[in-house]
């Protein structure tokens, strides 16, 4: 049996289609196929059902994926120990969302870059909750503490949100698509919005807030993102204010890795500063 082949059908067990596997293993649809067939070959059993809607395990292939599961945590158990007796430098990949990179944190990791040339940063936003455990980020920073796993949080600061809106704009709001419909932006607006037309919906805060700007209705938004956009006032609350906490979280087999711990110090040092302008 080729581990390589083992790798795959665990890859295609998470995904659930031929194609999400493909992508996230960098692999060609036909590769992913023959991998699997490979597989089954071998164990001379039927792990997955090809169904039109995707790929479903068989009890032999649940079983088969349990097995797979604990070695894949003792290899990336391995994986994670790289990087941890050298120094400062090497590449540290940071996850989180792409407002709080673009608006917030990339323009503030000068000091950063100075205090530690010979270190890289990956910094990737991702609609996904990318894993530490299995290395596809380093560090990550998400809008909720975690509830599982081998995973250190540390809260980094308290987000305050406010209602803004362009001066002319009509008494309609900017609110999420039905995808997001879960998030507690979404929720407070459908619970304190009073029932006002829904004007524009995007996917992203960015894109609310660009909406706003053009006019079309009042967003919910991050004062840290909104306060001080051309274009924008700042309306009272129809309801009790919303917030929302941003954690870093590190692998604890990552935690005191220096370059990692180099850079859980400066977000530390960083969100504290910054403190108020986060909590608007």
């Amino acid at each position: 049996m080729d581990w390589d082949d083992l790798r795959v059908f665990l890859e295609l067990a998470r995904r659930g289609s031929l194609s999400a596997a493909a992508r996230a293993l960098r692999l060609s649809h036909a590769t992913v196929g023959r991998r699997l067939t490979a597989l089954e070959a071998a164990l001379g059993r039927t792990l997955v059902e090809r169904r039109p809607d995707g790929y479903r395990l068989t009890d032999e292939g649940e079983a088969v994926r349990a097995l797979a599961e604990a070695m894949d945590d003792r290899a990336q158990a391995i994986r994670r120990r790289e990087g941890s007796g050298g120094g400062l430098s090497g590449t540290v990949r940071l996850t989180m969302t792409q407002a709080l990179a673009d608006r917030f944190l990339i323009p503030r990791l000068g000091p950063l870059r100075a205090a530690h040339p010979d270190l890289d940063l990956e910094v990737i936003t991702d609609n996904r909750a990318l894993s530490l455990a299995r290395r596809e980020a380093d560090l990550a920073i998400r809008l909720a503490r975690p509830q599982h796993g081998d995973l250190i949080g540390r809260r980094l600061a308290t987000l305050g949100y406010g209602l803004y809106a362009a001066p002319d704009a009509p008494d309609a709001l900017v609110g999420y698509d039905e995808t997001l419909a879960d998030l507690p932006e979404a929720a407070w607006l459908a619970q304190h919005g009073g029932g006002r037309r829904v004007a524009f919906r995007a996917n992203s805060v960015l894109g609310q807030l660009a909406a706003a700007v053009a006019g079309f209705g009042a967003a919910l938004l991050p004062c840290m993102l909104a306060e001080g956009e051309p274009g924008l006032l700042r309306l009272p609350l129809p309801g009790p204010p919303l917030t929302r906490e941003a954690w870093l979280l590190v692998h604890r087999d990552r935690k005191d890795v220096p370059r990692v711990r180099a850079v859980i110090d400066h977000l530390t040092d960083l969100f504290e500063r910054e403190r108020a302008r986060l909590e608007g």
